[in-house]
């Protein structure tokens, strides 16, 4: 069954959405975690990573923590895929060097990207909101095995620009920053308590449902589920 939607834009997830949430797991988790000590070590004057370290020190109640216990929680962070706001700006700045290193080639589904082109170049907007770092969600479009992505976006939101992804005041947030009315928007993510924040704040959602993924057994409780990209059918709207 196709879903049909007339809307200004989509608001993009990307872990089980566009993307395979195992890539993430499997590839890019670890390579954050062989680099966190270094990262600490030489870059610790760069304001981001300044202001990082000082977001995990408050989180663990500890303001001298030394770097050592600093990698100590990242690493424990990562183990319980806690969705923290410093561990994923540190992730972030090193996926970042890796995809230009040419290191890291970032996961699409094969349904994706044709959908994206089609989506925008109807006039419809597209955006990303995920847990990961903007910096992450940058390299990641810039480096997709289809090449540079990122024309195709009109801007990124997570959880420290636009805040919490099961708050609907954060999908508010994202409404207000755009121009967009709520209406207006359509969200497409994995998870349900993601789509029902989205649509408490007004907007469309659609629960999107890839064998495989973390949350395929559990379904997207009452919202409307697609199993592809290709199953939803996007419309730039007149008014």
């Amino acid at each position: 069954m196709t879903l049909r939607h007339t809307v200004d834009a989509v608001v993009l997830d990307i872990e089980g959405t566009t993307s395979a949430t195992g890539f993430v797991v499997d590839v890019l988790y670890p390579y954050a975690r062989s680099r966190f000590a270094a990262l600490l070590a030489e870059r610790s004057g760069d304001p981001e990573v300044a202001r990082a370290v000082a977001q995990v020190r408050e989180a663990i109640g500890e303001p001298e923590a030394d770097a050592v216990r600093v990698e100590k929680t990242l690493n424990a962070w990562l183990d319980e895929d806690r969705k923290a706001t410093p561990l994923k700006i540190l992730q972030g700045l090193i996926w970042s060097e890796g995809f230009a290193r040419g290191d890291l080639v970032s996961h699409f589904y094969d349904d994706v990207v044709p959908e994206l082109r089609a989506w925008h170049s109807s006039g419809v907007r597209l955006y990303v909101y995920s847990s990961g770092s903007v910096a992450a969600q940058r390299s990641w479009f810039a480096h997709s095995p289809e090449g540079d992505l990122t024309s195709l976006l009109s801007g990124l939101y997570d959880t420290e620009n636009a805040g919490r992804k099961q708050e609907a005041e954060s999908y508010r947030r994202i409404s207000g920053s755009t121009g967009i009315e709520p209406t207006k928007l359509l969200f497409l993510s994995d998870r349900p308590g993601e789509l029902d924040a989205a649509r408490t704040a007004g907007w469309h959602a659609v629960g999107v449902r890839r064998p495989g993924e973390p949350y395929f057994e559990q379904g997207v409780g009452d919202h409307a589920a697609a199993g592809t990209f290709d199953e939803i059918t996007v419309s730039r709207s007149t008014s």
